[in-house]
Order: structure tokens, then C-alpha cells, then sequence
């Protein structure tokens, strides 16, 4: 199954910290594992603001994750459109912008988010 990894999954798994529940998707061989490049642009922004949850050099993650086998999704136009037509229940563009490429490619989208639970669409969320 192709499963689109929300921002904090991929930054859980760089620094081996996922959740069990997490970890069984990122670890099952027939998962194909896509991180966003709305993920890359997230954890520089918020990296360049001082988030202590976002220290991580947005470089060497993202090398990480090519060199484990993670595919890069490109954002299109398509995935922008899709974005208005979300309820407005999350106030964060990075997490609607996910979603909506998550809706728009037909992949299930693993989360951890409380908020973005409450969306429609295909999510696994995991603690």
C-alpha cells in the first residue's frame, strides 16, 4: 500500500523515535513510503523560526529519507485546488496541503494529528 507520511511521522522516524503503532507501517515491506516535499518546505520554515521540534537539518533529512527508499510527491496544482474544498477544522496550511495530496493521489495518510483525524479521506492514525 502507498502511504503518504505526515511531517512529524517522517521527523519521529529520522531520529528513531516512532511509536509502535507507527513503526509496524514503516517497517512492513509492502508499504511504499512517500513523504511530501510540503514536508521538506514545513521543517524549513518552522526550523528557521526556532521550533525546537524542528531542528533537524531539512538537508540531511531529506537525503535520509531518499537513501531509505522514501519517494519524494511533488505538490501540483491539482493538490492545491483541493485544499479549498476542505473543511476548515485545521488552521495549519502544511498539514491541509498533505491532506489534500494524500485525498488527491488516493493514499492513505499516516498521522499522528488529533485534528487532522477528523478530516475525510483515507487516514491511519497511529499514537
Amino acid at each position: 500500500m502507498k502511504l503518504l507520511l505526515d511531517t512529524h511521522i517522517l521527523l519521529w522516524a529520522a531520529a528513531d523515535l516512532l511509536p509502535a503503532s507507527a513503526e509496524r507501517y514503516i517497517t512492513d515491506p509492502a508499504n511504499e513510503l512517500y513523504f511530501s516535499s510540503v514536508s521538506i518546505w514545513e521543517v524549513v520554515v518552522k526550523r528557521s523560526l526556532n521550533r525546537a521540534d524542528f531542528c533537524v537539518d531539512p538537508t540531511i533529512l531529506l537525503n535520509g529519507l531518499s537513501e531509505n527508499g522514501y519517494k519524494d510527491l511533488s505538490v501540483t496544482a491539482r493538490h492545491a485546488l483541493l485544499v479549498g474544498s476542505l473543511p476548515q477544522l485545521h488552521k495549519d496550511p502544511f498539514d491541509r496541503l498533505l491532506l489534500a495530496q494524500s485525498i488527491s493521489e488516493g493514499m492513505p495518510f499516516l498521522t499522528a494529528d488529533e485534528t487532522i483525524r477528523q478530516y475525510p479521506g483515507s487516514i491511519i492514525f497511529v499514537r
